[in-house]
């Protein structure tokens, strides 16, 4: 058997998806909800795979410090440099289209393993609700 140890945080944060074919394509945001799903080898002796307060502080707080209240954009996106010189701290130039589907990803193979390093922990599953309707799951294979 198993554990998977889950914690959301919810952010405020403003993108634009470059190339799509809809209303997307504006500059708009969502209020996220991003669910961490941490994995381990064990329960440690106080019968926890990881306390809920070191996820907030190494994966929820990263998410609230880089992403929230920010505005994401491609970094092959044509408004990336005009954004950034409009608003250079508030503007985050992201090396994936900002879709919750890339987010996701870049959280799990990206973040979770530098912000978990030395930890014993892995983030297995990420969850990016971008709205109450639409939620995107992005798993570790393997």
């Amino acid at each position: 058997m198993a554990f998977e140890v889950m914690r959301y945080h919810d952010i405020s944060c403003g993108h634009r998806v470059h190339g799509h074919e809809s209303k997307c394509a504006h500059l708009h945001g969502h209020n996220y909800r991003i669910t961490f799903v941490c994995a381990g080898d064990g329960l440690d002796s106080v019968g926890r795979v990881i306390d809920f307060s070191r996820i907030k502080a190494l994966l929820c707080m990263w998410v609230e410090e880089e992403w929230d209240h920010r505005f994401l954009v491609h970094e092959a996106d044509p408004f990336a440099k005009v954004l950034k010189g409009i608003d250079d701290h508030g503007t985050v130039i992201v090396p994936f289209n900002p879709t919750a589907e890339n987010m996701a990803e870049h959280l799990v193979e990206i973040v979770g393993p530098e912000m978990l390093a030395g930890t014993g922990i892995r983030l297995v599953r990420c969850i990016v609700e971008e709205t109450r309707k639409c939620s995107v799951q992005y798993e570790v294979n393997g």
